[in-house]
């Protein structure tokens, strides 16, 4: 459930669901808030899921079972992901390491199979599990004009850098944590976290004091997401090797041993997974899932697709087997094939560089 759905009602929104939970959809035109956080300012509200974890073992306990190092200084944060024995992502996880607690922000649907999971496996360790999604506000403040629009109302702090730091500070006297992205629109971007009791004040303070931001939902991250060339946890990683998604920010491969490192240290070290995630420039649109051919063979397979208002043109991301040819590709579009023509990643050029932008060791610029 929205925190602030009557104010997110007053500015137009209409609602959707994501994994469980109620989130903005859009406020009647997703392609003008597109554009407006890509010459400006926008603001979020993000539909997380909220793990804490407590106890003395708390970073060593994290550490054992996710792909990433997870960081023993309060202030600093990782994104990394749970596997499954044979490699693939079950679970993406942004941990901050929040002093005396760990905060791990996951998708909504992932927060209580997580904590399922986890329950189990406490021993001897001194750990303190609990599901938060609801204790916290959380909002997202991304375009090229964000760090201004967070100095315009942060006070008793800087703007964190570099990118999964975080710095604590007041906004109009409420105590916030202030969260330096990862850049997944491909713009300078923040996360803002509050208690939930004071989320409507830190969001109107968000789009009405200091620099002015136009709010966005869901619709707009997606299509900002896919131009920044991000892959989503619920389209491009769920259930896929992070090798295949190109997310190698997310994996420490030289640290012990977590579920799932023995596969994904194999492809890993052969440096050719079975697929890659490219981008496309198809001459129409095509569906979710929409084949991908070269000649007669199918090669892959669409996972988003957008009008980008941006280019004023369709846009993919699509897995394509890692052998083939990147010329001459179709795409299935309402029964027919239409031209697809392979692009580089990322489609637009912004104020920052999405983290999580796929590389492969083979593609030795983007690694």
């Amino acid at each position: 459930m929205s925190l602030v759905a009557d104010v997110h009602a007053d500015h137009g929104a209409t609602f959707t669901d994501r994994g469980g939970r109620e989130v903005v959809a859009d406020y009647g035109r997703p392609d003008s808030a597109a554009r407006a956080v890509r010459n400006g300012v926008g603001v979020i509200e993000m539909g997380y899921g909220v793990v804490v974890v407590e106890g003395d073992d708390r970073v060593e306990f994290v550490d054992n079972a996710v792909s990433n190092r997870v960081p023993a200084t309060d202030g600093e944060g990782c994104y990394a992901l749970l596997l499954d024995p044979q490699g693939a992502v079950e679970t993406e996880l942004f941990v901050y390491n929040a002093g005396e607690r760990l905060l791990l922000f996951v998708p909504p649907d992932r927060a209580d199979p997580l904590l399922e999971e986890w329950e189990d496996k406490i021993f001897i360790d001194d750990v303190e599990l609990r599901d938060a999604s609801t204790d916290f506000g959380v909002f997202g403040v991304h375009g090229p004009t964000s760090t201004e629009k967070i100095a315009s109302v942060l006070n008793g702090a800087g703007s964190p850098e570099p990118g999964l730091t975080f710095v604590r500070g007041r906004m109009d006297d409420v105590g916030v944590t202030v969260i330096a992205s990862d850049s997944p629109t491909g713009e300078e971007g923040y996360e803002v976290v509050c208690a939930a009791d004071e989320a409507e004040h830190v969001f109107d303070t968000l789009l009405t004091r200091g620099l002015n931001a136009a709010p966005f939902g869901y619709a707009t991250w997606n299509t900002l997401t896919v131009e920044a060339g991000t892959p989503l946890f619920e389209t491009e990683l769920r259930g896929r090797l992070p090798n295949v998604a190109g997310v190698r920010s997310a994996v420490d491969f030289e640290k012990g041993c977590f579920v799932g490192q023995e596969v994904v240290s194999k492809v890993e070290n052969r440096g050719r997974p079975s697929k890659q995630l490219v981008g496309l420039r198809p001459d129409a649109l095509p569906e979710e899932g929409a084949a991908l051919f070269a000649g007669d063979t199918a090669v892959g397979e669409v996972t988003r697709a957008v009008e980008s208002p941006s280019l004023d043109a369709p846009i993919a991301l699509a897995y394509l087997d890692f052998d083939a040819d990147g010329g001459d590709l179709t795409v299935r579009v309402d029964g027919d094939d239409v031209a697809a023509e392979r692009a580089t990643l990322p489609f637009v050029e912004g104020s920052g560089r999405s983290g999580r932008l796929p590389t492969y060791p083979e593609t030795a610029e983007q690694a």
